[in-house]
């Protein structure tokens, strides 16, 4: 099957507003976040990871402190699913860039393998709109700084039952030095306690890999995280916090995660 695209990169969007539009930005709030945290202890080698996508300030410690656990000699290819903000469409856009340009540089796009997902599975498809989504796009830079020699792959569902994404997520976790990211930030603009309230079912059932509890969860990509845990052999939580500990408002906070499966 031929594939056409219009633009050989895909373009940044939100860089100067989610993270800084400077390599030395992006390094200086890296060190930081490494410089004010314990690692977390690694129970496994990861083959996935869930992350946030707000803004680096409120959610980049959380993503951070589960990139730092990733063997980058373990991996040759990331591929980054998260959900579409902008646009509403049924199933799931494949970016078929041949890069993607980030404030350090380009990261190659896996095209073959994107290609192949394509057609083995009817849900894929690319449309250059969606490529222009948050979620995905601020999991490159940690990408590119604790794994600068992989190829990327980017998708961006809208409607689409998590049994069906689980099935490209399944193919993904099988495959030889290939690391998955999830990304989805939880509950959205609630009190404090009432957030942690809702988001410890987001926590409980990731943890113990169980879709029970994960109904109860509000996440702006539970699909995706349904899709890994509805899959996974093993999980475990790397980091949770709201906005609050960035921004001391305690009246509308959003919740942030970070876990590695496998």
């Amino acid at each position: 099957m031929e594939y056409l695209y219009s633009m050989s990169s895909r373009i940044v969007s939100v860089a100067g507003a989610f993270y800084p539009n400077g390599c030395r930005g992006i390094k200086q709030y890296i060190s930081k976040f490494n410089r004010t945290g314990a690692e977390a202890e690694k129970i496994f080698e990861p083959k996935a990871l869930i992350v946030p996508h707000a803004g680096y300030l409120y959610s980049g410690y959380t993503a951070n402190s589960a990139y730092r656990l990733v063997n980058p000699k373990n991996f040759r290819r990331v591929v980054v699913i998260g959900p579409s903000h902008r646009y509403h469409f049924k199933g799931a856009s494949i970016a078929l860039y041949d890069n993607i340009d980030t404030p350090c540089g380009t990261l190659p796009i896996d095209v073959k393998y994107s290609r192949k997902l394509i057609d083995n599975n009817k849900t894929l498809m690319f449309i250059d709109n969606m490529h222009h989504e948050h979620s995905t796009e601020v999991q490159f830079p940690f990408i590119q700084h604790y794994l600068p020699d992989v190829k990327v792959v980017e998708i961006v569902y809208g409607d689409i039952d998590y049994k069906d994404l689980a099935l490209i997520v399944k193919k993904i976790l099988n495959e030889t030095r290939t690391l998955l990211i999830i990304s989805t930030d939880l509950s959205h603009f609630y009190p404090l306690n009432r957030a942690k309230d809702i988001d410890r079912f987001c926590l409980k059932g990731i943890k113990e890999l169980n879709l029970n509890y994960l109904n109860r969860c509000e996440a702006c990509g539970l699909i995706g995280v349904k899709a890994l845990v509805s899959v996974a052999s093993e999980s475990q939580i790397i980091d949770y916090r709201t906005s609050f500990d960035a921004s001391g408002d305690s009246k509308r906070v959003v919740g942030y995660l970070s876990a590695s499966a496998r």
